[in-house]
């Protein structure tokens, strides 16, 4: 793109031309809203001065960020900066380690900066045209890979253009802050580091975001119960009077797409092909909330169960730290009837030879029959499956009830129950499961401790666990079959296809319930982030 050079700066000014946005160079005086940060940068653009904006996460401030604010502040009279709001920082969700108000009382503390601000947007494009400047500052693009995982530098270029100003690239020498972050603070544990350097070593960046690339092409048929996940956000009150229950009062009800919906939307910001296959309830179908809160990608096929409606798990939490008090079901919990059954699977006889993968999520209300299960096994080109227990299935719904998978993913208590063995060392029992499933590849999630891999020739591979925030875990488990299963199908190394299914189930685990699908995008930066 066409820009401007600057040179650098190592005897920049120290700020000596603007005041802050109040007029008193103190730290935290340099602070303001959006808003008044425009008007500050209006009346010094009144009074004849130069502005130039600078905007980024700041999450580590080192002497990088110091020599970039410093040249682009010899560039002109006023330096204003605009700090990403924690919501929107993308680079994995052990980021950003600092909240925004101290990264922003870290820039305001740099003599060079006169005001700052953070921002109320993903990117700075709103941003500029509310300021205005004269110069958009940003630092040089690395020398080798993409500058950033989006086309936001375009678009702020663009937007700065149309606004009368000009982008400008420092020559400032470039550190990474992810790199000292990963290194140096405490973000992960011991473990995490020590298989964050070997992996490193052993795969390069590019190596592995081209194999997110080779799933693009990848056409998966998704299968599975459709659930509606509705959160209501209640604040606790005391015990009601006469009876010994907890009363709360409603504040907000909150509903996503969840269950399959979830997976195919996970599914398609990686593929470009993506089917559905579900079941709705004849009676309150929710089918519009479904059609509006599926991926445009997504080409759903949906059957009616009759005399049933489509499934709600009802969530009751309370609203400050989001503590869930207690869950409901709407639904009814019974096998397909015969005929139904055979719908069912013609359907499923239909669509597969159009697919490469079959990723079925099997809830266990239901939906997969015994001669469903039969026509996935035997003639789905790829089926990477995971079948969950949870409160309305507990002891029924086991992964043995698939007599055959090319890929499975559960977690520990799914593989102990299925065993009946609550002592025995896991590995033995994921061995008992690939023979019970002949499958020779599964993943088995284990919380806290991470991802155990089994490959049948290549043995086991662990992986510690990368979600350092923990917001919500429902959905997890989806995400991780959502990318792991394509991964899998691709005959990617077991330890890729852990890491890849690791990656998604931490950046799941930090989005509430499925109030947005895993975001390609994210993963990326996710996947530089840990690399630095």
């Amino acid at each position: 793109m066409p820009t401007e050079q600057a040179g650098k700066a190592s005897n920049a000014a120290e700020g000596t031309g603007g005041q802050g946005c109040t007029g008193n160079p103190g730290r935290t005086q340099k602070i303001a809203a959006l808003e008044e940060l425009a008007d500050f940068v209006a009346a010094e653009r009144a009074a004849g001065r130069k502005i130039v904006h600078c905007h980024g996460v700041y999450d580590l401030v080192h002497i990088g960020h110091i020599k970039h604010l410093q040249a682009a502040r010899a560039l002109g009279d006023v330096l204003v900066v605009t700090i990403t709001p924690d919501e929107y920082v993308d680079k994995g969700p052990h980021r950003p380690v600092f909240p925004a108000s101290l990264r922003a009382e870290a820039i305001a503390a740099l003599s060079c900066v006169d005001g700052v601000a953070i921002n109320k947007w993903p990117t700075a494009v709103e941003t500029i045209k509310l300021l205005k400047p004269d110069l958009y500052v940003k630092g040089r693009a690395r020398e080798k890979g993409p500058r950033d995982h989006t086309d936001a530098i375009v678009l702020e270029e663009e937007t700065v253009k149309a606004v009368g100003g000009k982008l400008v690239l420092t020559d400032e020498e470039t550190y990474s802050a992810s790199a000292l972050i990963n290194r140096h603070l405490d973000i992960f544990s011991p473990e995490a580091k020590e298989f964050l350097a070997a992996f490193r070593a052993k795969y390069s960046e590019e190596g592995i975001l081209s194999k997110l690339d080779a799933m693009r092409p990848l056409r998966v048929l998704t299968v599975g119960e459709s659930i509606i996940d509705e959160y209501q956000f209640c604040s606790v009150m005391s015990k009601a009077n006469k009876d010994p229950i907890l009363a709360a009062r409603h504040k907000y009800t909150e509903k996503y797409a969840g269950g399959i919906l979830a997976v195919a939307n996970h599914v398609a910001g990686f593929c470009d092909r993506v089917g559905l296959l579900s079941m709705l309830g004849e009676q309150d179908s929710q089918v519009d909330f479904i059609t509006l809160h599926l991926d445009s990608k997504v080409h759903a096929h949906f059957l009616r169960k009759p005399d049933s409606p489509t499934i709600v798990k009802r969530r009751f939490l309370e609203e400050y730290g989001s503590v869930k008090l207690f869950e409901v079901y709407i639904m009814r919990n019974e096998h397909l009837s015969p005929d139904d059954e055979a719908a069912f699977c013609r359907r499923l006889e239909e669509l597969m030879p159009q697919f490469d993968v079959v990723v079925c999520a099997d809830y266990g209300h239901g939906l997969f029959t015994e001669k469903a299960i039969e026509v996935l096994s035997t003639r789905a080109p790829f089926l990477a499956v995971s079948a969950q227990t949870n409160a309305g299935n507990r002891g029924f719904n086991m992964i043995s009830r698939w007599p055959h998978a090319d890929f499975i993913s559960i977690d520990e208590p799914e593989a102990r129950l299925e065993t009946r063995d609550e002592q025995a060392d896991i590995r033995s029992l994921i061995q008992i499961i690939s023979r019970r499933t002949t499958c020779k590849r599964m993943l088995v999630t284990q919380g806290r401790k991470g991802t155990l891999c089994y490959d049948e020739k290549a043995g086991f591979f662990e992986l510690p666990a990368l979600a350092a925030r923990i917001v919500d875990r429902i959905g997890a488990g989806d995400a991780v079959l959502a990318l792991a299963g394509p991964a899998a199908a691709l005959g990617l190394p077991i330890e890729l296809v852990g890491f890849f299914g690791n990656v998604a189930g931490a950046e799941a685990c930090g989005i509430m319930g499925n109030k947005s699908a895993i975001n390609p995008t994210s993963i990326r930066r996710y996947v530089t982030s840990l690399h630095k």
